[in-house]
């Protein structure tokens, strides 16, 4: 093909591509919303509605008697089967014929702090203009950030909600194309070709004899551009096309459940951990607007972690987000240590959780002793 066949001409009023973001000063003032910027990522969070104050330390969040879970032999010995079954290194032999000396039940306290926060953050957004609807100034002033109406989700999840603060769309013409709707092809430079990756523009490849015409370029050294396919423009990225631009506030609403937890080591041959993956009985659960630090508790690590854990998310999140809802809870985990033997040596393994989990320091082998 003749080298004036790829040649393309730009029209000179197709400006270069312009900048992703909007230039400084690009925004309207908007009243509440002085700080926002352009882009996919929010200012800072609007400081909440005045903090709550700390609840009186005196008062008294009531925790009912405590019952302490038991393990037969009989789901001992079958949680222990089941364990064994999904390692192919055991062998299920000890499981069955080990002989229990001691099922011993150990308490173990969760606890538990939730604080369910709201955060608010605005950033300007922009979409293409083709006639669509302006909720404008005109409309009337928009709302503070915190007075902006949203429906709430079910508590103590975490959600985002982005949603157009009401009355500040303004249309501008697109600053990244000019108002042209098109720009020039920043891959080919306006060419609407680029060099041959395959044979790096030469148009052939090999060496010596074996020196052959590149079959990816047909010999021409270059190929069509696959970003404007040829054409040397491409239609604006910012406005599809549409020359004109849509900006309005966009508010970042964010739900989330802050959570602090709690078990007291008070045995080390046991990892913590794995209580991160079972569940217990929850026998106290407290919820208010702000809970009561917990005062009486047989645990007394319990009752300061609470007033502890209570004070600090007060501080922690209060100034940065809205405290919608607390809820404090304490979980009886289940805890047995079982003994055996197993040919003549001594043992022992964890029982843990409503799941019945299995932690095994150590498993016999079933090799018989001769």
């Amino acid at each position: 093909m003749d080298e004036k066949e790829d040649f393309v001409v730009i029209d000179p009023s197709i400006p270069e591509e312009g900048p992703s973001a909007p230039p400084p000063g690009w925004f309207d003032c908007v009243t509440g919303y002085e700080d926002s910027k352009g882009g996919e990522n929010p200012d800072e969070n609007y400081h909440p509605p005045p903090p709550y104050a700390l609840p009186d330390s005196n008062q008294n969040a009531f925790v009912p008697n405590v019952r302490l879970p038991t393990v037969s032999e009989d789901v001992a010995r079958e949680a222990l089967l089941q364990f064994v079954e999904k390692k192919w290194t055991y062998s299920s032999k000890p499981a069955k014929h080990l002989v229990f000396k001691d099922l011993r039940p150990l308490t173990v306290y969760r606890y538990r702090l939730e604080t369910y926060t709201e955060s608010r953050s605005s950033a300007w957004e922009s979409e293409p203009y083709s006639g669509q609807y302006v909720d404008g100034p005109q409309n009337g002033m928009s709302p503070p950030p915190w007075q902006v109406q949203v429906e709430y989700p079910q508590k103590y999840t975490d959600v985002i909600l982005k949603v157009r603060v009401p009355h500040s769309a303004v249309i501008k013409g697109c600053y990244r194309c000019q108002c042209a709707g098109s720009v020039r092809c920043s891959r080919c430079h306006t060419r609407g070709k680029v060099r041959c990756l395959h044979c790096h523009g030469h148009g052939r490849v090999g060496a010596g004899k074996k020196r052959r015409m590149c079959t990816c370029c047909a010999g021409r050294g270059h190929k069509r551009c696959t970003q404007c396919h040829g054409r040397g423009v491409i239609t604006c990225p910012t406005c599809q096309g549409q020359r004109n631009l849509l900006h309005f506030i966009q508010l970042t609403i964010t739900w989330k459940n802050q959570v602090m937890e709690f078990i007291p080591d008070k045995l080390p041959e046991f990892p913590l951990k794995n209580f991160e993956k079972v569940s217990g009985d929850n026998f106290f659960e407290d919820e208010n607007l702000l809970v009561y630090p917990i005062v009486g508790f047989p645990d007394q690590e319990i009752c300061e972690m609470s007033k502890k854990g209570i004070e600090g998310h007060i501080s922690k999140f209060s100034s940065i987000s809205r405290i919608l809802q607390q809820r404090q809870t304490i979980e009886l985990v289940p805890l047995t240590h079982a003994f055996y033997t197993y040919q003549g040596k001594d043992y022992d393994y964890f029982v843990y959780g409503n799941e019945n989990k299995i932690y095994i320091p150590k498993y016999p082998s079933a090799c018989t002793i001769l």
